[in-house]
């Protein structure tokens, strides 16, 4: 179970830090705004390096969701439900 948690942690921290960074580079205008990090990417002047960047954006930020989802909740609900069938099963 431990094991479980530190690789959603590390999914967590590694992909919500990389989403920061990118975040901080394509989503912000100015650091005087009150919308830091959510508005919208400026795309008139995309280069194909900033087309990667802000498609990584969008991956790192739905990986920092469903990564810890799936470790947290899914593979220990699963593996639940599976030892709940073989219980069942053994009857």
């Amino acid at each position: 179970m431990a094991d479980e948690f530190i690789k959603g942690l590390g999914i967590f921290t590694g992909a919500g830090l990389a989403w920061m960074v990118l975040a901080g580079w394509y989503r912000t205008s100015s650091f005087e705004s009150t919308k830091q990090l959510i508005e919208p990417v400026q795309a008139e002047s995309l280069t194909l390096f900033d087309t990667i960047g802000v498609t990584l954006l969008d991956a790192f930020l739905w990986f920092a969701i469903l990564g810890p989802l799936t470790f947290w909740v899914l593979i220990p609900a699963g593996r639940e439900a599976k030892r709940a069938i073989d219980d069942r099963r053994a009857q």
